[in-house]
Protein backbone atom coordinates (compact mmCIF):
# COMPACT_ATOMS: atom_id res chain seq x y z
CA UNK A 1 0.00 0.00 0.00
CA UNK A 2 2.61 2.51 0.48
CA UNK A 3 4.23 1.77 -2.61
CA UNK A 4 0.98 3.07 -4.42
CA UNK A 5 0.29 5.86 -1.69
CA UNK A 6 1.04 8.45 -4.29
CA UNK A 7 -1.41 6.93 -6.81
CA UNK A 8 -4.18 6.90 -3.82
CA UNK A 9 -3.57 10.10 -2.59
CA UNK A 10 -3.87 11.38 -6.50
CA UNK A 11 -7.09 9.52 -6.87
CA UNK A 12 -8.50 10.59 -3.14
CA UNK A 13 -7.63 14.32 -4.34
CA UNK A 14 -9.57 14.26 -7.74
CA UNK A 15 -12.57 12.54 -5.97
CA UNK A 16 -12.81 14.53 -3.22
CA UNK A 17 -14.95 17.20 -5.43
CA UNK A 18 -18.18 14.16 -4.50
CA UNK A 19 -18.27 15.99 -0.96
CA UNK A 20 -19.83 19.56 -2.57
CA UNK A 21 -21.86 17.19 -4.76
CA UNK A 22 -23.55 14.82 -1.48
CA UNK A 23 -23.77 18.81 0.09
CA UNK A 24 -25.88 19.82 -3.22
CA UNK A 25 -27.62 16.39 -3.16
CA UNK A 26 -28.98 16.31 -0.07
CA UNK A 27 -29.89 19.57 0.63
CA UNK A 28 -33.23 19.43 -1.14
CA UNK A 29 -33.91 16.87 1.77
CA UNK A 30 -34.10 19.61 4.48
CA UNK A 31 -34.98 22.52 2.79
CA UNK A 32 -38.27 20.98 1.47
CA UNK A 33 -39.82 20.52 4.98
CA UNK A 34 -38.54 23.67 6.36
CA UNK A 35 -40.30 25.86 3.28
CA UNK A 36 -43.43 23.58 4.27
CA UNK A 37 -43.47 24.43 7.38
CA UNK A 38 -45.95 27.08 8.36
CA UNK A 39 -43.51 29.84 9.57
CA UNK A 40 -41.67 29.40 6.67
CA UNK A 41 -40.75 32.71 4.91
CA UNK A 42 -41.04 31.60 0.95
CA UNK A 43 -44.45 29.53 0.95
CA UNK A 44 -44.27 26.46 -1.66
CA UNK A 45 -46.87 24.02 -3.38
CA UNK A 46 -46.02 20.17 -3.32
CA UNK A 47 -45.45 20.55 -7.41
CA UNK A 48 -42.77 23.35 -6.86
CA UNK A 49 -41.09 21.16 -4.10
CA UNK A 50 -40.64 18.85 -6.93
CA UNK A 51 -38.79 21.27 -8.99
CA UNK A 52 -36.49 22.26 -5.97
CA UNK A 53 -35.43 18.21 -5.73
CA UNK A 54 -34.67 17.94 -9.28
CA UNK A 55 -33.99 21.34 -10.91
CA UNK A 56 -30.29 20.20 -9.35
CA UNK A 57 -30.68 17.50 -11.39
CA UNK A 58 -32.11 18.48 -14.91
CA UNK A 59 -29.01 20.47 -15.49
CA UNK A 60 -26.54 17.19 -15.62
CA UNK A 61 -28.31 15.90 -19.29
CA UNK A 62 -26.57 18.82 -20.79
CA UNK A 63 -23.91 20.10 -17.98
CA UNK A 64 -22.56 15.59 -18.55
CA UNK A 65 -22.23 16.34 -22.49
CA UNK A 66 -20.53 19.30 -21.81
CA UNK A 67 -18.14 17.74 -19.43
CA UNK A 68 -17.72 14.88 -21.59
CA UNK A 69 -15.98 17.79 -23.99
CA UNK A 70 -13.90 19.46 -21.13
CA UNK A 71 -12.69 16.42 -20.06
CA UNK A 72 -11.09 15.98 -22.86
CA UNK A 73 -10.21 19.42 -24.17
CA UNK A 74 -8.91 20.79 -21.24
CA UNK A 75 -8.23 17.37 -19.04
CA UNK A 76 -10.06 15.86 -16.18
CA UNK A 77 -8.80 17.81 -13.09
CA UNK A 78 -9.12 21.70 -15.16
CA UNK A 79 -12.92 20.05 -15.19
CA UNK A 80 -13.29 20.38 -11.71
CA UNK A 81 -11.31 23.36 -11.07
CA UNK A 82 -14.24 24.89 -13.62
CA UNK A 83 -16.90 23.33 -11.52
CA UNK A 84 -16.36 24.97 -8.68
CA UNK A 85 -17.77 29.09 -10.15
CA UNK A 86 -21.48 28.08 -10.91
CA UNK A 87 -21.67 26.05 -7.73
CA UNK A 88 -20.11 29.13 -5.43
CA UNK A 89 -22.13 31.35 -7.58
CA UNK A 90 -25.74 28.85 -6.74
CA UNK A 91 -25.36 29.12 -3.26
CA UNK A 92 -24.80 32.81 -2.67
CA UNK A 93 -28.34 32.90 -5.00
CA UNK A 94 -29.61 30.06 -2.35
CA UNK A 95 -28.29 32.10 0.41
CA UNK A 96 -30.31 35.19 -0.07
CA UNK A 97 -33.28 34.45 -1.75
CA UNK A 98 -36.32 36.41 -1.13
CA UNK A 99 -38.44 34.03 -3.75
CA UNK A 100 -38.94 31.12 -5.40
CA UNK A 101 -37.17 31.58 -8.30
CA UNK A 102 -34.30 32.66 -6.90
CA UNK A 103 -34.29 28.90 -5.11
CA UNK A 104 -34.61 27.37 -8.31
CA UNK A 105 -31.45 29.24 -10.79
CA UNK A 106 -29.47 28.19 -7.13
CA UNK A 107 -30.23 24.87 -7.38
CA UNK A 108 -30.06 25.00 -11.14
CA UNK A 109 -26.07 26.52 -11.02
CA UNK A 110 -25.36 24.10 -8.06
CA UNK A 111 -26.35 21.40 -10.08
CA UNK A 112 -23.55 22.07 -12.40
CA UNK A 113 -21.25 20.11 -9.69
CA UNK A 114 -23.14 17.24 -10.41
CA UNK A 115 -22.56 17.71 -13.87
CA UNK A 116 -18.97 18.60 -13.94
CA UNK A 117 -17.61 16.73 -10.81
CA UNK A 118 -17.77 13.21 -10.60
CA UNK A 119 -17.12 12.28 -14.04
CA UNK A 120 -13.94 13.50 -14.58
CA UNK A 121 -12.89 12.07 -11.23
CA UNK A 122 -14.05 8.75 -12.40
CA UNK A 123 -12.32 8.96 -15.60
CA UNK A 124 -9.13 10.21 -13.56
CA UNK A 125 -9.46 7.03 -11.36
CA UNK A 126 -9.74 4.90 -14.00
CA UNK A 127 -6.82 6.14 -15.77
CA UNK A 128 -4.33 6.49 -13.03
CA UNK A 129 -5.17 3.23 -10.14
CA UNK A 130 -3.65 0.10 -10.68
CA UNK A 131 -6.56 -2.25 -12.10
CA UNK A 132 -6.91 -4.47 -8.46
CA UNK A 133 -6.85 -0.93 -6.44
CA UNK A 134 -9.24 0.47 -8.92
CA UNK A 135 -12.80 -0.05 -7.88
CA UNK A 136 -12.06 0.63 -4.54
CA UNK A 137 -10.63 3.81 -5.32
CA UNK A 138 -13.67 4.86 -7.62
CA UNK A 139 -16.18 3.72 -4.63
CA UNK A 140 -14.13 6.55 -2.77
CA UNK A 141 -16.39 9.15 -4.37
CA UNK A 142 -20.10 7.97 -3.69
CA UNK A 143 -18.55 7.33 0.09
CA UNK A 144 -17.42 11.25 -0.05
CA UNK A 145 -20.68 12.10 -1.38
CA UNK A 146 -22.48 10.45 1.25
CA UNK A 147 -20.54 12.13 3.83
CA UNK A 148 -21.23 15.19 2.21
CA UNK A 149 -24.82 14.42 2.95
CA UNK A 150 -24.73 13.42 6.47
CA UNK A 151 -23.25 16.56 7.25
CA UNK A 152 -26.60 18.40 5.34
CA UNK A 153 -28.77 16.18 7.05
CA UNK A 154 -27.17 16.85 10.39
CA UNK A 155 -27.17 20.88 9.91
CA UNK A 156 -30.76 20.63 8.19
CA UNK A 157 -31.78 19.04 11.95
CA UNK A 158 -30.31 21.98 13.90
CA UNK A 159 -29.56 25.38 11.12
CA UNK A 160 -31.83 27.31 9.19
CA UNK A 161 -31.91 26.56 5.07
CA UNK A 162 -29.86 30.07 4.69
CA UNK A 163 -27.07 29.33 6.71
CA UNK A 164 -26.76 25.90 5.37
CA UNK A 165 -26.07 27.23 1.88
CA UNK A 166 -23.74 30.17 3.55
CA UNK A 167 -21.34 27.42 5.01
CA UNK A 168 -21.85 25.15 1.47
CA UNK A 169 -19.49 27.49 -0.06
CA UNK A 170 -16.60 26.71 1.64
CA UNK A 171 -16.71 22.69 1.35
CA UNK A 172 -15.47 23.10 -2.98
CA UNK A 173 -12.17 24.69 -1.60
CA UNK A 174 -11.03 21.00 -0.16
CA UNK A 175 -10.53 19.38 -3.71
CA UNK A 176 -8.84 22.63 -4.83
CA UNK A 177 -6.53 22.39 -2.01
CA UNK A 178 -6.18 18.35 -2.11
CA UNK A 179 -5.06 18.57 -5.89
CA UNK A 180 -2.84 21.63 -5.84
CA UNK A 181 -1.15 19.02 -3.03
CA UNK A 182 -1.51 15.49 -4.58
CA UNK A 183 -2.77 15.48 -8.15
CA UNK A 184 -0.91 15.57 -11.62
CA UNK A 185 -2.83 15.77 -14.51
CA UNK A 186 -4.07 12.28 -15.74
CA UNK A 187 -0.62 11.00 -18.05
CA UNK A 188 -2.75 8.92 -20.41
CA UNK A 189 -4.68 12.18 -20.88
CA UNK A 190 -1.35 14.13 -21.41
CA UNK A 191 -0.05 11.31 -23.96
CA UNK A 192 -3.12 11.60 -26.04
CA UNK A 193 -2.50 15.69 -26.27
CA UNK A 194 1.47 15.16 -27.23
CA UNK A 195 2.27 16.04 -24.14
CA UNK A 196 4.80 13.52 -23.77
CA UNK A 197 6.97 15.33 -21.26
CA UNK A 198 4.16 16.52 -19.05
CA UNK A 199 3.22 13.13 -18.90
CA UNK A 200 6.53 11.77 -18.11
CA UNK A 201 6.49 14.21 -15.21
CA UNK A 202 3.02 12.92 -14.14
CA UNK A 203 4.01 9.55 -14.80
CA UNK A 204 7.06 9.84 -11.93
CA UNK A 205 5.02 11.76 -9.22
CA UNK A 206 2.91 8.88 -9.08
CA UNK A 207 5.67 6.40 -9.32
CA UNK A 208 7.73 8.66 -6.72
CA UNK A 209 7.04 5.79 -3.79
CA UNK A 210 8.56 2.97 -5.63
CA UNK A 211 11.34 4.29 -6.85
CA UNK A 212 12.19 5.63 -3.79
CA UNK A 213 12.06 2.67 -1.87
CA UNK A 214 14.11 0.41 -4.60
CA UNK A 215 17.25 -0.86 -3.22
CA UNK A 216 18.39 -3.03 -6.29
CA UNK A 217 16.60 -0.54 -8.66
CA UNK A 218 13.58 -2.68 -9.53
CA UNK A 219 11.43 0.08 -10.33
CA UNK A 220 14.17 2.23 -12.18
CA UNK A 221 12.86 3.45 -15.43
CA UNK A 222 9.50 2.90 -14.57
CA UNK A 223 7.84 6.08 -15.19
CA UNK A 224 9.67 5.75 -18.57
CA UNK A 225 7.94 2.47 -19.42
CA UNK A 226 4.56 3.47 -18.55
CA UNK A 227 4.92 6.51 -20.66
CA UNK A 228 6.17 3.66 -23.79
CA UNK A 229 3.01 1.62 -23.13
CA UNK A 230 0.31 5.03 -22.85
CA UNK A 231 2.47 6.48 -26.24
CA UNK A 232 1.89 2.91 -27.76
CA UNK A 233 -1.62 2.55 -26.54
CA UNK A 234 -2.42 6.00 -28.11
CA UNK A 235 -0.59 5.96 -31.27
CA UNK A 236 -2.21 2.45 -32.25
CA UNK A 237 -5.80 3.81 -31.69
CA UNK A 238 -5.31 6.78 -34.06
CA UNK A 239 -6.99 6.94 -37.05
CA UNK A 240 -5.28 8.31 -40.76
CA UNK A 241 -6.04 12.03 -41.72
CA UNK A 242 -7.72 14.74 -40.09
CA UNK A 243 -9.29 14.56 -36.26
CA UNK A 244 -12.87 14.23 -36.14
CA UNK A 245 -15.10 16.00 -34.40
CA UNK A 246 -16.38 15.54 -31.05
CA UNK A 247 -19.71 14.35 -32.98
CA UNK A 248 -18.65 12.31 -35.27
CA UNK A 249 -16.01 10.92 -32.63
CA UNK A 250 -18.71 9.72 -30.68
CA UNK A 251 -20.47 8.19 -33.25
CA UNK A 252 -18.03 6.33 -34.44
CA UNK A 253 -17.31 5.18 -31.00
CA UNK A 254 -21.27 4.08 -30.23
CA UNK A 255 -21.29 1.99 -33.45
CA UNK A 256 -18.93 -0.42 -32.10
CA UNK A 257 -19.42 -3.51 -30.18
CA UNK A 258 -17.00 -1.88 -27.46
CA UNK A 259 -19.58 1.53 -27.16
CA UNK A 260 -23.02 0.43 -27.97
CA UNK A 261 -22.82 -2.65 -26.00
CA UNK A 262 -21.62 -0.96 -22.61
CA UNK A 263 -23.98 1.74 -23.31
CA UNK A 264 -26.96 -0.64 -23.28
CA UNK A 265 -26.02 -2.13 -19.99
CA UNK A 266 -25.31 1.15 -18.48
CA UNK A 267 -28.44 3.02 -19.54
CA UNK A 268 -30.44 -0.69 -17.97
CA UNK A 269 -28.78 -0.62 -14.70
CA UNK A 270 -29.41 3.37 -14.39
CA UNK A 271 -33.05 2.94 -15.30
CA UNK A 272 -33.11 -0.06 -12.64
CA UNK A 273 -31.04 2.38 -9.75
CA UNK A 274 -33.56 5.25 -10.66
CA UNK A 275 -36.72 3.62 -10.00
CA UNK A 276 -35.41 1.37 -7.30
CA UNK A 277 -35.66 4.16 -5.11
CA UNK A 278 -32.38 4.92 -4.65
CA UNK A 279 -31.70 8.41 -5.61
CA UNK A 280 -35.50 9.68 -4.60
CA UNK A 281 -34.64 8.20 -0.67
CA UNK A 282 -32.15 10.88 -0.65
CA UNK A 283 -33.44 13.51 -2.68
CA UNK A 284 -36.58 13.37 -0.27
CA UNK A 285 -35.33 12.01 2.92
CA UNK A 286 -37.27 13.72 5.62
CA UNK A 287 -40.72 14.15 3.45
CA UNK A 288 -40.12 10.24 2.39
CA UNK A 289 -40.02 8.98 6.32
CA UNK A 290 -42.62 11.37 7.22
CA UNK A 291 -45.26 9.43 5.29
CA UNK A 292 -44.39 6.33 6.53
CA UNK A 293 -45.61 7.32 9.92
CA UNK A 294 -43.19 4.93 12.14
CA UNK A 295 -43.37 7.73 14.65
CA UNK A 296 -40.08 8.49 14.45
CA UNK A 297 -38.38 11.72 13.96
CA UNK A 298 -38.05 11.90 10.39
CA UNK A 299 -35.31 13.77 10.78
CA UNK A 300 -33.49 11.06 12.85
CA UNK A 301 -33.96 8.68 10.79
CA UNK A 302 -32.73 10.90 7.63
CA UNK A 303 -29.22 11.13 9.97
CA UNK A 304 -29.40 7.55 10.21
CA UNK A 305 -29.62 7.24 6.62
CA UNK A 306 -26.71 9.19 5.95
CA UNK A 307 -24.47 8.08 8.59
CA UNK A 308 -25.35 3.93 7.52
CA UNK A 309 -24.79 4.96 3.72
CA UNK A 310 -21.52 6.84 4.10
CA UNK A 311 -20.30 3.75 6.46
CA UNK A 312 -21.27 1.10 4.37
CA UNK A 313 -19.86 3.23 1.16
CA UNK A 314 -16.43 2.94 2.97
CA UNK A 315 -17.20 -1.03 3.40
CA UNK A 316 -17.71 -1.26 -0.60
CA UNK A 317 -14.76 0.37 -1.17
CA UNK A 318 -13.26 -3.20 0.55
CA UNK A 319 -16.14 -5.28 -0.93
CA UNK A 320 -14.88 -4.19 -3.98
CA UNK A 321 -11.62 -5.79 -3.79
CA UNK A 322 -12.39 -9.11 -2.62
CA UNK A 323 -15.77 -9.25 -4.60
CA UNK A 324 -17.35 -9.03 -8.21
CA UNK A 325 -19.44 -6.33 -9.23
CA UNK A 326 -22.00 -9.01 -10.23
CA UNK A 327 -21.55 -10.69 -6.92
CA UNK A 328 -22.75 -7.18 -5.50
CA UNK A 329 -25.01 -6.15 -7.78
CA UNK A 330 -27.21 -9.45 -7.19
CA UNK A 331 -26.91 -9.24 -3.35
CA UNK A 332 -27.46 -5.96 -3.37
CA UNK A 333 -30.88 -6.23 -5.09
CA UNK A 334 -31.88 -9.30 -3.86
CA UNK A 335 -31.92 -7.73 -0.41
CA UNK A 336 -32.98 -4.25 -1.66
CA UNK A 337 -36.10 -6.22 -2.80
CA UNK A 338 -36.66 -8.27 0.36
CA UNK A 339 -36.78 -5.24 2.72
CA UNK A 340 -38.89 -3.19 0.62
CA UNK A 341 -41.63 -5.80 0.68
CA UNK A 342 -41.02 -6.39 4.38
CA UNK A 343 -41.31 -2.15 4.93
CA UNK A 344 -44.42 -2.34 2.56
CA UNK A 345 -46.18 -4.94 4.21
CA UNK A 346 -46.27 -2.88 8.01
CA UNK A 347 -46.51 0.40 5.99
CA UNK A 348 -49.52 -0.66 4.67
CA UNK A 349 -50.77 -2.90 8.23
CA UNK A 350 -49.39 0.98 9.61
CA UNK A 351 -51.63 3.12 7.64
CA UNK A 352 -55.22 1.09 7.49
CA UNK A 353 -55.23 1.06 10.76
CA UNK A 354 -54.04 -2.70 12.09
CA UNK A 355 -50.91 -1.84 14.05
CA UNK A 356 -49.65 0.62 16.09
CA UNK A 357 -46.43 2.99 15.10
CA UNK A 358 -43.55 0.79 14.21
CA UNK A 359 -39.93 0.78 13.88
CA UNK A 360 -40.07 -1.86 11.94
CA UNK A 361 -40.38 -0.27 8.22
CA UNK A 362 -37.66 2.54 9.45
CA UNK A 363 -35.30 -0.55 9.94
CA UNK A 364 -36.30 -1.93 6.55
CA UNK A 365 -35.42 1.10 4.63
CA UNK A 366 -32.08 1.68 6.39
CA UNK A 367 -31.55 -1.89 5.75
CA UNK A 368 -32.62 -1.36 1.86
CA UNK A 369 -30.15 2.24 2.23
CA UNK A 370 -27.11 -0.04 3.36
CA UNK A 371 -27.41 -2.59 0.36
CA UNK A 372 -28.28 -0.22 -1.88
CA UNK A 373 -24.52 1.07 -1.40
CA UNK A 374 -22.77 -2.16 -2.01
CA UNK A 375 -24.05 -2.73 -4.86
CA UNK A 376 -27.03 -1.26 -7.10
CA UNK A 377 -26.08 2.53 -6.34
CA UNK A 378 -22.29 2.40 -6.43
CA UNK A 379 -21.35 0.25 -9.28
CA UNK A 380 -23.13 1.51 -11.79
CA UNK A 381 -21.49 4.50 -11.82
CA UNK A 382 -18.03 3.09 -11.01
CA UNK A 383 -18.13 0.79 -14.40
CA UNK A 384 -18.99 4.08 -16.00
CA UNK A 385 -15.84 4.44 -17.19
CA UNK A 386 -14.47 1.47 -17.07
CA UNK A 387 -16.17 -0.43 -19.94
CA UNK A 388 -15.75 2.32 -22.44
CA UNK A 389 -12.76 2.38 -24.79
CA UNK A 390 -10.07 5.20 -24.37
CA UNK A 391 -10.28 6.93 -27.40
CA UNK A 392 -14.08 8.09 -26.05
CA UNK A 393 -13.61 7.45 -22.51
CA UNK A 394 -14.47 10.75 -21.34
CA UNK A 395 -17.36 11.42 -24.28
CA UNK A 396 -19.25 8.31 -23.61
CA UNK A 397 -18.78 8.48 -19.58
CA UNK A 398 -20.31 12.27 -19.94
CA UNK A 399 -22.69 10.88 -22.03
CA UNK A 400 -23.73 7.86 -19.77
CA UNK A 401 -23.95 10.53 -17.16
CA UNK A 402 -26.22 12.79 -19.06
CA UNK A 403 -28.63 10.16 -19.28
CA UNK A 404 -28.37 8.84 -16.33
CA UNK A 405 -29.55 11.94 -14.52
CA UNK A 406 -32.33 12.35 -17.46
CA UNK A 407 -33.96 8.85 -15.77
CA UNK A 408 -33.51 10.32 -12.68
CA UNK A 409 -34.90 13.43 -13.20
CA UNK A 410 -37.99 11.42 -14.01
CA UNK A 411 -38.15 9.65 -11.51
CA UNK A 412 -37.74 12.80 -8.74
CA UNK A 413 -40.38 14.64 -10.66
CA UNK A 414 -42.48 11.42 -10.62
CA UNK A 415 -42.03 10.35 -7.07
CA UNK A 416 -44.62 13.38 -5.57
CA UNK A 417 -47.59 11.30 -7.56
CA UNK A 418 -46.70 7.92 -6.72
CA UNK A 419 -47.92 7.79 -3.73
CA UNK A 420 -51.43 8.73 -4.97
CA UNK A 421 -51.22 6.36 -7.96
CA UNK A 422 -50.04 3.30 -6.41
CA UNK A 423 -52.34 4.04 -3.26
CA UNK A 424 -50.24 5.25 -0.54
CA UNK A 425 -46.61 4.96 0.68
CA UNK A 426 -46.78 1.12 0.91
CA UNK A 427 -47.81 0.92 -2.57
CA UNK A 428 -44.46 2.96 -3.46
CA UNK A 429 -42.24 0.37 -1.37
CA UNK A 430 -43.63 -2.15 -3.25
CA UNK A 431 -42.92 -0.55 -6.82
CA UNK A 432 -39.36 -0.02 -6.02
CA UNK A 433 -39.04 -3.85 -4.34
CA UNK A 434 -40.29 -5.20 -7.62
CA UNK A 435 -37.32 -3.04 -10.00
CA UNK A 436 -34.88 -4.08 -7.40
CA UNK A 437 -36.01 -7.65 -8.48
CA UNK A 438 -35.94 -6.77 -11.91
CA UNK A 439 -32.41 -5.30 -11.46
CA UNK A 440 -31.03 -8.88 -9.87
CA UNK A 441 -32.39 -11.11 -13.40
CA UNK A 442 -31.25 -8.06 -15.91
CA UNK A 443 -27.27 -8.34 -13.67
CA UNK A 444 -27.54 -12.25 -14.09
CA UNK A 445 -28.06 -11.88 -17.69
CA UNK A 446 -26.24 -9.22 -19.18
CA UNK A 447 -23.92 -7.43 -16.83
CA UNK A 448 -20.06 -8.38 -17.35
CA UNK A 449 -17.50 -9.08 -14.80
CA UNK A 450 -15.06 -6.40 -14.14
CA UNK A 451 -12.98 -7.39 -11.20
CA UNK A 452 -9.44 -7.86 -11.76
CA UNK A 453 -9.60 -7.07 -15.11
CA UNK A 454 -7.46 -5.22 -17.67
CA UNK A 455 -9.09 -1.94 -19.65
CA UNK A 456 -7.91 -4.54 -22.49
CA UNK A 457 -9.97 -7.29 -21.52
CA UNK A 458 -12.85 -5.59 -21.16
CA UNK A 459 -12.95 -4.10 -24.71
CA UNK A 460 -12.05 -7.70 -25.63
CA UNK A 461 -15.23 -9.34 -23.71
CA UNK A 462 -17.70 -6.82 -25.54
CA UNK A 463 -15.93 -7.53 -29.47
CA UNK A 464 -16.77 -10.98 -29.01
CA UNK A 465 -19.49 -11.48 -26.32
CA UNK A 466 -23.07 -9.42 -25.80
CA UNK A 467 -25.00 -12.22 -23.20
CA UNK A 468 -22.70 -12.53 -20.12
CA UNK A 469 -24.39 -16.36 -19.35
CA UNK A 470 -22.97 -17.10 -23.05
CA UNK A 471 -19.52 -15.60 -23.06
CA UNK A 472 -16.70 -17.72 -23.63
Amino acid sequence: ILLLLPQILACIAAASFHLPVGIVVGYSAILIPQLEAEDTEIPVTKAQTSWIASLAVMVVPVGALLTGYLVDCIGRLNTIRVACIPYIIGWILIAVANNITMLYIGRFLTGFALAMGPSPAIVYITEVASPDLRGSLICMGPSMTSLGMLFIYIKGYMIHWRTIAWIGIGYCLIPLVLMLLWAPESPAWLVSKGKNEKALKAYKFLARAETEVSFFNFYEGLAEKQLANAQKEHNSKKTSGKESSVIVKLFRGFKKPTGYKPLFILVVLFFFQQYAGIYITIFYAVTFFDEIKSGLDPYISTILIGTIRMLFGLLTSALLKRFGRRTLCIFSGLGMAITLFVSGYYTYMIHTGQMEKSFVPVFCILLYMSLSVIGLMTIPWTMSAELFPLEIRGLAQGTIVSLAHIIMFSALQAYRRMSDTLGGSYGVHWFFGAMSFLSVIFVYIFLPETHRKMLSEIQDYFEHNTIYLNSK
